[in-house]
């Protein structure tokens, strides 16, 4: 690990993420000092307003100047006034793909304290991680039209899956899996091999025979619709969880609402490779009803911090960031919706600070 600063991009973007992005960074001056490692934060206003008054979303040579970057530390993007799916593929997808942010990595983990809407389930219970091939498959975007706007039309969409898309996904997630060294130590595949017989036959293929340079790690097959209802089964069941891009989109959302919402989920967007930009959010929207109010939740950008130190190489900074996490949820809140917490956004960042 380097002693020369860390290099962090800072987009708070839309809505209530500026509000929670400062709360994120709080706790980051906080654990530096008591960790003793330096930062660098360089703020960029990517976003709806930069789009509204300019019509671009990233401008020549953006990605370029982000790729210079250790990190990225993302708020939120969405405007009630820009379309849906300009911010989202002009932005965050174009980010994954150019600075080829191949995983995407969602802990499902319930803080004490935190609501769960499976009855019976504790803490104990829910603690998996869902990796996410991040690249490829249907949202390449590869396809179009036949006669649009006539009672004929054709529409497709081709998902596209490739040998080395799939094997440094599962690989990152074998690794993942012994590093995390759980007493389960055991690897769920979720495809659907059953009805998509090519891509997710090379899926499933990868995955057999990566696994044969992890014999310590114990390995496992779902269905995605499967996995659905084991999810809210058994959560308890799963350890690491590795599943293509559109199934990854869809159970990391299931399991966001196992954890108790949108409001403590946090993920990263990796590039795991020697130099790589990886991005880290919290999984929330921009929430533009709420912005200004001082009522949002900020501890997914607050645990989005700590997924970014923990990828640093900071893993004692991140693990002291989520101790804080789970004694302000435990002790301190009295819920993780917006405006019911008990405190406002400042004061919840103020009490992770003070639980470091």
């Amino acid at each position: 690990m380097s002693d020369a600063p860390m290099k962090i991009a800072v987009l708070a973007g839309d809505g209530t993420g500026p509000e929670v992005v400062a709360e994120g960074l709080k706790v980051l001056k906080a654990v530096s000092e008591k960790e003793s490692f330096t930062y660098e934060l360089t703020d960029f206003d990517f976003g709806g307003e930069r789009y509204l008054r300019t019509g671009e979303v990233l401008p020549d040579g953006a990605v370029d100047e982000l790729r210079k970057f250790d990190s990225i530390y993302l708020g939120a993007v969405g405007h009630p006034q820009v379309a849906p799916g300009i911010l989202e593929k002009g932005l965050l997808l174009q980010l994954r793909f150019e600075l080829d942010q191949y995983i995407n990595l969602r802990p499902v983990k319930l803080y004490p304290g935190v609501e769960t809407p499976l009855a019976g389930k504790t803490p104990e219970d829910i603690d998996f991680v869902v990796v996410r091939e991040n690249t490829e498959g249907l949202y390449c975007g590869n396809g179009g039209y036949l006669k649009k706007h006539t009672p004929d039309e054709v529409a497709t969409q081709m998902a596209i899956y490739t040998r080395k898309g799939c094997e440094r996904c599962i690989r990152y997630a074998f690794e993942y899996t012994r590093k995390r060294n759980s007493p389960k130590k055991m690897l769920t595949l979720v495809a659907k091999t059953n009805v998509l017989t090519y891509g997710h036959d090379l899926w499933m293929r990868t995955f057999e025979e990566v696994a044969k340079d992890y014999p310590d790690v114990k390995t496992d097959y779902n269905h995605v619709d499967a996995c659905c209802m084991w999810m809210v089964k058994s959560p308890e069941y799963y350890d690491v969880i590795v599943t293509p891009n559109m199934f990854g989109d869809i159970i990391t959302d299931l399991g966001a609402m196992l954890q108790g919402g949108l409001g403590v989920a946090a993920g990263g967007n990796i590039n795991p490779d020697e130099g790589g930009t990886s991005m880290f959010e919290p999984m929330g929207g921009s929430a533009p009803k709420y912005t200004g109010q001082n009522v949002i939740n900020p501890i997914a950008a607050i645990a989005a911090v700590g997924m970014l130190l923990e990828q640093s190489g900071q893993s004692a900074a991140a693990k002291r960031i989520e101790t804080a996490i789970q004694s302000v949820t435990g002790t301190k809140m009295k819920s993780q919706s917006a405006g019911k917490m008990g405190y406002g956004t400042k004061e919840v960042g103020d009490l992770v600070v003070e639980a470091l």
